[in-house]
């Protein structure tokens, strides 16, 4: 549930559910799609839709309720469970892991897998957590998306 409010236009406030196919309807601008959009990037977004009909308008957006936006993390981490994903910003998998308490002693991180259903589709997506933090490579840090599950598991002795 989001609460949109246009500066210096009380009429056009707004509280609106976030539909299924990830979009809401709003005056002037017509259907937009948020869902995977950031707050300030849909503030953006909205106000350059409002900009035809309003000279420099400044929206805000207030999230009134969260939907269903968690991942999983799972395995040898020292809380394992589900993690709502921020709004604010994308969450990385080393983040996610760091918030289910970081790895237990007999995890194998480079060997953390990302599961993901994309379009119908199982992927299974490998992350070399070493590549992160003894490399600095940024880059293999990837952005989870909602229901994710990141799997961490048990070394080998």
């Amino acid at each position: 549930m989001l609460e949109i409010i246009v500066f210096k236009e009380s009429d056009m406030g707004r509280t609106l559910r976030i539909s299924g196919n990830g979009t809401v309807t709003f005056p002037l601008a017509g259907n937009l799609k948020l869902s995977e959009l950031s707050v300030p990037e849909a503030e953006s977004f909205l106000a350059v839709k409002l900009s035809d009909y309003i000279k420099a308008p400044q929206v805000t957006i207030l999230i009134k309720e969260y939907g269903n936006k968690q991942i999983y993390v799972l395995g040898e981490v020292k809380k394992p469970g589900a993690i709502q994903l921020p709004t604010e910003r994308k969450l990385t998998v080393l983040e996610a892991i760091t918030l289910a308490g970081g790895f237990t002693d007999i995890a194998a991180p480079d060997r953390t897998k990302v599961l993901r259903n994309a379009n119908g589709q199982n992927q299974s997506i490998e992350v070399k957590i070493s590549r992160i933090t003894k490399e600095g490579d940024k880059s293999a840090d990837i952005f989870l998306e909602p229901n994710d599950t990141v799997f961490v598991p048990q070394s080998f002795f």
